[in-house]
């Protein structure tokens, strides 16, 4: 029976995010349900000291080992976890400890794998982890980690970025995709999918995956709204027009083209198009699939109109996107 665990070192200081901090570790736990191996993750939790730590949340949590007892051991993933201070006017700001970005330095020299998530990409940032490398941050502070740091190309978009042994994840819940990510890399996308469906997640979502999408769009408080919208994911592929539509919902054009406005802030039209925009980004992010076959599949019919509708949107070509958010190392 193999007893090879990974250690993985969460770094706590006062006001670290909560969720940055318990998230991970739910997914690590979750490799050993799902294997009959003695193999997985050992977690630890490691501080200045070994003092409670308050949280951002207000909970407190209880270090396993301080920065110093962990320096002297093997570290195969380094994780990093971050705060942020919000003034009077919601403007959000990322904070570093000096003290916390020295320890992330000495420990970064003992460990295979270096990660953030959400705003700790600024700690990893002060560190000098990120010069000359694409990292990514929680959108809310992107514009402060390219301004303090012009060594490194931020962008905002992915929800996880992998540069060779550096990993940075966006904001909050994102963390969970970098951890199934990571999983994935360890133990393959079979045990990562596995995981998913023990966290009820919908899907296992590609780096490429925007922070901003359209199921993420507001949910809209009418039925006939909600329903319309399932029906145009599920029929994606298909022709479906304003007229198609309106039959479905049982109004009229111009009634449909009003509920759309009110609820959503778009057309049906406009609707449709950014669906299989954000359908074939998917598809460019997880497959290999032909750009051919993406325009067929996602209910454009003809590449010259997917890429149309990418230049619209996202202010790019499809091969261009995929070329940058291609799921998988870089």
């Amino acid at each position: 029976m193999s007893t090879v665990e990974r250690l993985v070192v969460i770094v706590l200081f006062e006001g670290v995010d909560l969720l940055d901090v318990t998230g991970p570790p739910e997914v690590f736990s979750l490799v050993q349900r799902e294997t009959d191996d003695a193999t997985g993750y050992h977690v630890v939790l490691a501080a200045e000291t070994m003092d409670p730590v308050t949280t951002s949340a207000g909970v407190r949590v209880l270090p396993d080992v301080t920065f110093h007892e962990v320096s002297t051991r093997s570290i195969d993933t380094l994780l990093v976890p971050g705060s942020v201070e919000v003034d009077s006017q919601r403007r959000v700001r990322a904070l570093t400890d000096p003290a916390v970005v020295n320890w992330v330095k000495t420990l970064a020299d003992r460990t295979r794998r270096v990660t953030s998530v959400c705003v700790g990409a600024h700690i990893l940032a002060a560190a000098g982890l990120l010069d000359g490398k694409r990292a990514t941050t929680h959108w809310s502070t992107a514009r402060q980690l390219a301004a303090d740091h012009p060594m490194i190309e931020v962008d905002a978009e992915p929800i996880f970025i992998r540069e060779g042994d550096v990993w940075t994840g966006a904001g909050i819940s994102a963390c969970l995709d970098l951890s199934l990510a990571l999983v994935a890399d360890d133990f393959g996308e079979a045990m990562a999918l596995r995981v998913a469906r023990q966290l009820v997640m919908y899907l296992k979502r590609p780096s490429g995956q925007s922070q901003f999408s359209v199921p993420l769009e507001p949910v809209s408080t009418t039925r006939r709204i909600e329903d319309l919208r399932h029906h145009i994911m599920g029929n994606i592929g298909d022709r479906l027009t304003v007229a198609d539509l309106a039959a479905y919902a049982h109004v009229s054009e111009r009634q449909l083209t009003r509920i759309f406005k009110a609820e959503l802030g778009m057309t049906p039209s406009a609707y449709i198009e950014s669906a299989r925009v954000e359908r074939a980004r998917n598809q460019l992010e997880s497959t290999e699939a032909t750009l051919e076959r993406i325009a067929s599949t996602c209910g454009f019919g003809t590449t010259d109109t997917l890429i149309r509708a990418f230049r619209r949107k996202l202010n790019t070509t499809p091969t261009e996107y995929r070329r940058r958010f291609r799921a998988g190392p870089s």
